[in-house]
């Protein structure tokens, strides 16, 4: 799953690709931003992205990436 946040003040976005599926992610932010706490997810990668919920510009939560194989006509 590709998630793209837009932090405040910042002018350019954090991008990073997590495992999580996308109702998960979805409602990681809204419960943090809720809560004013802190939004923690942790990338493909095992590493945490942590964003102040105050500083949340923007969340794009994209669809699963999927990879073609082979050389078929579609």
């Amino acid at each position: 799953m590709d998630v793209e946040l837009g932090i405040q003040n910042v002018a350019r976005p954090v991008n990073f690709t997590t495992e999580q599926n996308a109702d998960e992610v979805s409602k990681a932010i809204s419960q943090a931003v809720s809560q004013g706490q802190p939004i923690d997810l942790v990338d493909d990668k095992n590493r945490h992205i942590m964003v102040p919920a105050g500083a949340l510009g923007y969340a794009i939560v994209g669809s699963e990436t999927k990879h073609a194989v082979g050389f078929g006509a579609l």
